[in-house]
């Protein structure tokens, strides 16, 4: 673990990419092969394969715990230490050397924390994947913090580190998958594009170096039940912009504002998962009507609210988000339908490679007995011009959608990547004028920089929180309202700041949500600062009234959404 944090330093002192995956493939073919497959998967940050669904369930706050403990450190030199690094690898490195700064490589044996009582052995990739398999089985706060305390206390603070950023799920050293899997290419001598394939049929990036080692990576499976990377839209701003990627043509179909879903079906067993490769558990009603269906296959598409022929706004099917045992009356109030766009395995035949115009074909034969609107396949449309992209954008809006989906007729489905192939078309959204009134330290190149804002809008003479944002200002913007928020800071949390509520931002956002985490009872969905706005007085943000008339006007679209 020590030479593999080692050459995590080094591949983070260095910003190119070439030097990056030579240092990674050098080290991965100097290690046995099952070590190779080990560090292989924590050069990606993760503790566990993507096509698994565990988790060590250690969070940052049982790091924390851990830590202080291990180093006999006060909250506040751990606040103090955390701030100036902003991540918890870093001060976990630092306060367990208990040599302030120190962020160089240790390589020692025998460095003690501030308590004087570690005696760092070092741990082997083995041991630490053991580690985490057994933090994984663990039930209860307790045994999990004497496990990872345990951990820690035999690692070197170097390890230590990088043992915490794995936890924390992120190296932060500019690697990613991507610059892994062509790091076995190199170290293996394998093409690129088999490393890539494999690696995305299997969702383990370890056991596709082991079959690159062995010269099989032909020898990749799909495997249902273990979901695959999603194929990603890139953003157009209008219907020109669009069919720039589309010179001969472009195939337009409704964007709907659901949950993105891959289903797996193999007899009776159907499985849903989600953009971020989980398993979705809510819709338990939509299993059978896939059951129903004939064969084994994968497919991609979208979990909708529906009702009298009509999507939901997304803020109604959030109801049923989170609930593994609903209560009985809540399907029937927030029906759902799937609504599928593409099928990527259908009876022993990966489709991937197939254009998509083939891939539909074969979607619409497997569909043509499904149970509507359980399971529906909506219509696309060729389109040639912008203006024909305009009316389709127009008819989807009419229909409740967000917006359209165009894409290359010849397209293969690209698993994971984002590029001109797919491009989305949305409405524009509203944007809402609100007031900070907290800030919180950010991380990696933020760190020390307060560049978290949680921001509020009036209600009478008070003001409520509503959401919290960290992207759309400039460096220079951040770095100067740093030092602005600490000349008007209110209350000094350590890792948080109450300021005073002088800076107006206007964010944007997708929709607006119930939520009783925020004082205003109601939360932004995927909101991002758009601008600063300096010209506009506090006395003239937007009102709770504002935020309540855009929550009941979504999925009614008219010619004023998106502006005030």
């Amino acid at each position: 673990m020590l030479t593999f944090s080692k050459v995590c330093e080094a591949v983070g002192s260095t910003t190119r990419k070439t030097e990056k995956i030579r240092l990674v493939a050098e080290y991965l073919r100097s290690l046995p092969l099952d070590d190779a497959a080990r560090a292989a998967l924590f050069f990606t940050g993760q503790a566990y394969p993507r096509r698994e669904e565990r988790t060590t369930q250690v969070g940052g706050s049982l790091i924390w715990q851990v830590v202080g403990k291990l180093a006999g450190a006060e909250p506040a030199t751990l606040e103090e230490v955390y701030r100036r690094h902003g991540d918890l690898g870093d001060m976990a490195q630092e306060v367990l050397t208990g040599l302030s700064g120190l962020t160089g490589l240790t390589g020692l044996t025998g460095l003690t924390g501030l308590t004087g009582k570690l005696r760092a052995e070092g741990v082997t990739l083995r041991e630490l994947q053991s580690a985490f398999d057994e933090l994984a089985e663990l039930r209860g706060l307790s045994p999990r913090m004497d496990r990872l305390e345990a951990l820690l206390r035999r690692s070197r603070p170097l390890e230590a580190k990088y043992i915490v950023k794995i936890l924390t799920g992120e190296l932060r050293i500019g690697l990613k998958e991507s610059l892994v899997e062509e790091a076995i290419a190199h170290a293996f001598g394998r093409p690129l594009v088999e490393v890539q394939r494999a690696n995305m049929l299997t969702g383990d990036i370890g056991a596709t170096l082991m079959l690159a080692a062995g010269d099989r990576l032909a020898d990749a499976k799909l495997r249902l039940f273990h979901p695959i990377g999603f194929m990603l839209a890139s953003p157009a701003a209008t219907p020109e912009e669009l069919m720039e990627s589309f010179p001969n043509g472009v195939l337009v179909e409704d964007k709907y504002d659901g949950i993105r879903a891959q289903v797996h079906k193999r007899e009776a067993r159907v499985k849903f998962f989600s953009r971020t490769l989980d398993e979705i558990v809510e819709f338990h009603e939509l299993s059978l009507p896939f059951q129903a269906l004939p064969g084994e296959f994968v497919l991609d598409g979208e979990i909708v609210g529906w009702r009298d022929g009509r999507p939901l706004p997304f803020t109604e099917l959030q109801q049923r988000l989170g609930r593994r045992q609903p209560d009985l009356w809540l399907p029937l109030a927030v029906p759902v339908s799937f609504v599928a766009f593409d099928l990527l395995y259908c009876n022993q035949e990966i489709l991937l490679d197939e254009p998509l115009t083939e891939r539909r074909r074969r979607l619409e034969e497997l569909l043509a007995g499904a149970a509507a609107p359980a399971i529906q396949l909506f219509p696309s449309r060729r389109c040639n011009t912008a203006e024909e992209v305009e009316s389709a954008f127009g008819e989807a809006l009419a229909r409740g959608n967000e917006g359209v989906m165009a894409k290359d007729p010849d397209s293969s489905c690209k698993p994971g990547r984002r590029g001109q192939a797919w491009i989305k078309l949305k409405r524009p959204m509203a944007t809402l004028d609100v007031v900070v009134t907290a800030v919180e330290y950010g991380h990696g190149k933020r760190a020390g920089l307060l560049s978290d804002y949680t921001f509020s809008v009036r209600d009478g003479d008070g003001l409520l929180t509503i959401g919290k944002a960290y992207s759309g200002l400039t460096d220079a913007e951040i770095i100067e309202l740093t030092g602005y928020f600490k000349q008007h800071t209110l209350a000094d949390h350590g890792f948080r700041r109450q300021v005073e509520p002088t800076v107006v931002l206007e964010v944007a956002f997708n929709n607006i949500q119930r939520s009783s985490r925020h004082q205003s009872g109601y939360a932004l969905r995927f909101p991002r600062i758009v601008r600063l706005r300096p010209d506009k007085p506090v006395s003239e943000i937007d009102r709770l009234d504002r935020v309540k008339e855009l929550y009941e006007r979504q999925g009614k679209p008219t010619s004023e959404e998106g502006s005030k």
